[in-house]
């Protein structure tokens, strides 16, 4: 299993749901369930620019100060899904 999810970087020891799904509903090893879901990512289109807003963002709703989310972020363009 990654240690962090490969799309959004949330380590993976943190997702309620114990990583996301494949399409025939098995575990992701490398994928979260905030990120991927029945074999698909649930934010289709996204860049990994807008990957790290969206994440910064949803940080900063849980009161994370907003130069914490940033360096939580900064390494998203390094990630598998966004390595092409």
């Amino acid at each position: 299993m990654a240690k962090s999810c490969q799309s959004c970087g949330m380590p993976m020891k943190r997702d309620p749901d114990g990583g996301g799904t494949m399409a025939d509903g098995t575990k992701s090893i490398e994928y979260c369930s905030l990120c991927f879901k029945n074999g698909e990512f649930l934010q289709v289109g996204l860049t990994a620019t807008e990957m790290q807003d969206f994440c910064i963002e949803k940080m900063t709703e849980c009161k994370v100060p907003k130069f914490i989310a940033w360096l939580f972020t900064r390494g998203i363009p390094k990630l598998k899904r966004w390595s092409k």
